[in-house]
């Protein structure tokens, strides 16, 4: 209701509800305030439309995100699939008999050798043995006799059980680390009579496919449900990496105690991990002290696991410095640089390819596997049903 005012020579004016502008005329009055009431109509729809309009551009610029996010993670799956042996590419066979056509293409290989190794291959691959052709034995041996005769910085050495060092071949390079490590622990553990029960049925080392079926079986007795689940259960016909948790349950399973040990951050300076060699310097000293310099110990090598790579501690030095250099088998050396060792020159150069400072072992998480004796079918059980949620001792 617009309101009237008189200006007192009798004339009326008339004032608008909406903006308080004075009109003399009545009829004018009612014009301006009917143009008030179309703006406001026309700006209220024009804000609606503008309001759908905004949300529609978001709701379509949140799909296009959502769609571009969900081609990332597969391809990000994708590519995680194939680094870790998980894609349909073929196992430990395909890839042998792939890299030998391509050693055949390229002039390397003739191709009588190549029929010759294809058909060595299918014979270890029917009886689950491997061929030994990446083998080296004899090393841990080679190394008792050069450190009797070092005179040099080492005040004291402790040393594995014997132990053959395994490579990685044409059928697992890239992949192989990890079984070729457990290769490197059973060769030692069949030479100690303490694990000839646990062993009676693995006399001789394992072929890196049946490796792939021993480790499968372990997880069909209900070890590491959770890992189990990680490879869909299988690992045969595939180029799957393994780590820690796989060569404990297989292990186990074979009655072998063991346990893992995860030095999960650094505890010393630049990224080190002192404890890590604090802790395998106990495990072969342990029931091993004494005067002599050389200590060839009883212990099984230990598996030490980092991201991406696999070795096996086989031995430790303590310098007359008091540092500690570990000794490690790496698959990824050749069996041509492990025989050299074999013929050690009196100058050790060739120890070279062994040694690790603390200063050189500078990954952020390390695990190791240790093995300590054997199991009671009991314990096993136990450690079956335990292993349902795996954990690790941490240190710190």
């Amino acid at each position: 209701m617009q309101n009237v005012a008189d200006t007192g020579n009798g004339e009326q004016l008339y004032e608008c509800p909406i903006c308080s502008l004075t009109c003399t005329n009545l009829h004018f009055l009612e014009e301006h305030v009917d143009l008030h009431l179309e703006e406001h109509s026309f700006s209220e729809g024009g804000n609606m439309r503008d309001l759908e309009l905004a949300q529609q551009l978001q709701h379509e610029e949140d799909k296009q995100q959502r769609l571009e996010e969900e081609k990332r993670e597969k391809e990000e799956f994708k590519k995680l699939q194939r680094q870790y042996g998980l894609d349909s590419s073929g196992g430990y066979k395909q890839q042998f008999l792939k890299n030998m056509e391509r050693e055949v293409d390229r002039g390397r290989m003739q191709p009588f050798e190549y029929h010759k190794r294809k058909a060595d291959m299918m014979e270890s691959l029917a009886v689950g043995i491997d061929d030994g052709k990446t083998k080296t034995s004899g090393v841990i041996e080679a190394l008792c006799k050069y450190y009797q005769n070092e005179n040099k910085d080492v005040r004291r050495v402790w040393l594995s059980a014997g132990v053959d060092h395994f490579h990685s071949s044409l059928g697992d390079k890239g992949w192989g680390c990890g079984y070729r490590n457990f290769q490197m622990l059973l060769s030692s553990l069949l030479q100690n009579s303490l694990y000839n029960d646990c062993l009676r049925d693995t006399a001789l080392i394992p072929s890196i496919p049946k490796i792939q079926s021993m480790i499968e079986d372990a997880w069909k007795e209900g070890f590491d449900p959770h890992g189990a689940s990680h490879f869909n259960s299988r690992l045969r016909g595939s180029k799957a990496w393994i780590g820690a948790c796989e060569i404990y349950s297989l292990l186990t399973s074979l009655r072998i105690k063991c346990q893992i040990i995860d030095f999960h951050k650094p505890t010393g300076p630049a990224g080190t991990h002192p404890h890590l060699f604090e802790w395998i310097l106990r495990y072969y000293s342990t029931d091993n002290e004494g005067a002599t310099k050389v200590v060839c110990t009883s212990r099984p090598p230990i598996y030490l696991q980092h991201q991406g790579h696999s070795r096996t501690v086989v031995g430790i030095e303590e310098k007359k410095n008091k540092t500690l250099c570990l000794l490690l088998f790496d698959p990824g050396c050749p069996s041509q640089e492990m025989q050299k060792l074999l013929k050690q020159s009196t100058d050790g150069t060739g120890l070279k390819l062994l040694r690790r400072f603390v200063s050189g072992l500078k990954e952020k998480q390390y695990q190791i596997v240790a093995v300590d004796g054997i199991l009671t079918l009991e314990e096993k059980t136990a450690r079956c049903h335990a292993s349902r949620v795996l954990t690790s001792e941490k240190i710190p």
